[in-house]
């Protein structure tokens, strides 16, 4: 078992050096978090849904939902930082929007479902990327941090790995599978 639950993959370590073959497997990393997720879940109960992945930690069913806004949220990003020059975005409380009342009560394939296209938005939009344009940036107004597009691949590639992970170490650690 990982020592650290919140971090089952490990924590993200972004690469120095990202060749446009490892930004290849970062968008087939984006385009199969849906599948993913989708065979994660597939005959889990609604109690096991709502069953946290770690003590004080979202569950699984907040888990997806997170997915879908931080993703939604990073393809605006890409959105943003392509049409302006280096812009300062807008940053969002990942926890508050995770912890809406109505998110329990959105079925789990309808954010399954707008990740699937969003997803498939995101990888035509990624694979037509140039050389320059995976090097625009933009800058995070916590710390005012910058953010080079290709780096945030790499980012958002771990971040599906990473929660879906989240729910399989779950099913693992419950014997749920």
């Amino acid at each position: 078992m990982t020592a650290d639950l919140r971090y089952p993959i490990g924590k993200f370590d972004p690469p120095s050096n990202i060749t446009p073959s490892d930004i290849d497997g970062y968008i087939n990393r984006i385009k199969n978090t849906p599948e993913k997720l989708k065979k994660a879940i597939e005959g889990l109960t609604e109690e096991q849904l709502n069953t946290p992945y770690r003590p004080e930690g979202w569950t699984a069913r907040q888990v997806i939902h997170h997915i879908a806004d931080s993703h939604m949220n990073a393809y605006i990003r890409f959105h943003w930082a392509l049409t302006e020059d280096s812009p300062r975005i807008k940053a969002y409380d990942e926890k508050a929007w995770a912890e809406l009342p109505y998110q329990n009560q959105v079925p789990l394939e309808v954010s399954l479902n707008l990740l699937t296209n969003l997803h498939e938005r995101w990888v035509h939009l990624l694979k037509n990327m140039s050389e320059e344009d995976s090097n625009r940036k933009y800058i995070h107004p916590e710390g005012d941090k910058v953010y080079v597009l290709r780096t945030v691949a790499a980012m958002y590639a771990w971040h599906g790995d990473h929660h879906t992970a989240h729910i399989t170490s779950l099913i693992e650690r419950m014997g749920w599978k």
